[in-house]
């Protein structure tokens, strides 16, 4: 540096980052005993007990941390007695001091049943409207306005739409447009029920008839679950888990069911194959993308991208030996 030269101050680029609670007690975590008695509660795989030991040594934030800067739990929240339905709320359930019903007059018994098929309808929507994504890139594979997916797997094509009575002596596309809105029509049906429930066994079906929880449609039964366990909607315990139930149908042998078979019409059914499995799969000299979720639509895209010779050579261009995909998830399977 020239003599009488000014020093310039180091400037930040970007935004600072906050430091978090493990950085905070990261001098305590270096004590070689502590971190082996987390490496240990939280796991007995031998390759992440090391990524572990790495991440509590270098203060990198995981999953187990952020559980244990939340502890301790509320316990009212833990055994589903809390609830914040409305602007009154939250209340919290305690018969020890006399709190046993809350502002509407919902007793523990219908706060945990409504807080349950909370839950429940959120993981039928989530699951079922990735079987919708899927199904609407079906009918444009049928309509001719997709671009990359095709029909890899007619023979089960032909068998499904057969379920439905749709007549198969045509091309596969019309067959695949077809279907495809006999699908969605599931989602919204006004028929009553959702007929890839007749699949079960007789003797099942008949115990879901007589109980009255068959599904009417996919979208039916997730709009009436959140109906209902809003305040002064149901009222008995007994009532909201039979909907519950109704909404499981209608995800496991509504959207969940057509989602992975208009997945094997796609992208084929799958065989048994030999696979690797955790961080081995990860290679250093390679452009390491980890796909996640459960909608192979993008996924599978990828996959394609990866093998053009662009990409490979773009790669390359950058000091790569090639692209190593990865799966986490379902998608880890699908692929």
């Amino acid at each position: 540096m020239p003599d009488g030269a000014k020093k310039q101050k180091p400037q930040l680029i970007g935004d600072r980052i906050e430091t978090c609670e493990l950085d905070r007690a990261k001098m305590a975590l270096m004590n070689p005993k502590v971190i082996n008695e987390k490496i240990q509660e939280r796991t007995i795989d031998e390759l992440a007990k090391k990524m572990i030991e790495t991440c509590l040594k270098e203060g990198i934030e995981t999953v187990w941390d952020r559980a244990e800067i939340q502890e301790p739990h509320c316990k009212w929240c833990v055994t589903g007695v809390s609830c914040a339905r409305c602007t009154m709320g939250p209340c919290r359930i305690m018969p020890d001091i006399n709190r046993e019903r809350g502002v509407c007059g919902a007793d523990a018994d219908l706060i945990v049943a409504r807080n349950l098929l909370d839950t429940l309808a959120t993981g039928a929507a989530s699951h079922s409207d990735h079987g919708r994504e899927i199904v609407e890139t079906l009918l444009l594979v049928g309509r001719g306005e997709s671009s990359g997916y095709v029909i890899t797997d007619p023979e089960k094509l032909m068998a499904i739409a057969e379920e439905y009575n749709i007549p198969i002596d045509r091309e596969t596309t019309e067959v695949a447009h077809d279907l495809a809105l006999a699908f969605l029509e599931e989602f919204g049906t006004i028929k009553g029920e959702i007929e890839l429930c007749r699949r079960a066994p007789d003797a099942t079906y008949e115990i879901w008839r007589e109980t009255g929880i068959l599904p009417r449609s996919v979208d039916r039964e997730i709009v009436e679950s959140m109906h209902r366990i809003q305040m002064g909607v149901g009222a008995h315990y007994a009532n909201i888990l039979v909907q519950g139930l109704r909404t499981a149908l209608a995800d496991g042998w509504g959207g969940s069911m057509m989602a992975t078979e208009v997945s094997d019409i796609l992208f084929g059914t799958p065989v048994p194959c030999e696979s690797q499995i955790n961080l081995g799969v990860l290679k250093e000299d390679h452009v390491n993308i980890a796909l996640h979720g459960h909608n192979p639509m993008l996924s599978e895209m990828i996959v394609q991208a990866a093998e053009s010779d662009e990409i490979l050579t773009l790669a390359k261009h950058y000091g790569a030996s090639g692209i190593n995909l990865v799966g986490l998830c379902c998608t880890g399977n699908e692929l």
